[in-house]
């Protein structure tokens, strides 16, 4: 009675090991997924923050040639008008 108590004893031991290495392995492999995902969400979030910087950049260029665009239009407009180009006071061409 004594021996088969002791061996279910030694054999429940043996499955709690089991399950908690199994388990253990699991997890470790779900810490790795959750880490290579992570990985990769970083990179592509790299790439979308470098994609809006540059998006950035090339607005205020625009903004910028824009301005002086409209320096150069307000100048040939005002030549114009200087030698007699008449248009409607209602209409303000590049302001």
């Amino acid at each position: 009675m004594k021996q088969s108590r002791s061996n279910m004893l030694k054999e429940q031991l043996s499955l709690q090991e089991t399950v908690g290495k199994e388990t253990l392995a699991r997890a470790e492999a779900l810490t790795e997924n959750a880490k290579n995902t992570a990985l990769r969400f970083r990179v592509e979030a790299e790439k979308c923050n470098a994609g809006v910087a540059a998006c950035e950049l090339s607005r205020e260029r625009a903004e910028a040639q824009l301005v002086e665009e409209r320096k150069l239009a307000t100048l040939w407009e005002k030549r114009a008008r200087e030698r007699g180009w008449k248009v409607s006071d209602k209409v303000h061409l590049y302001r």
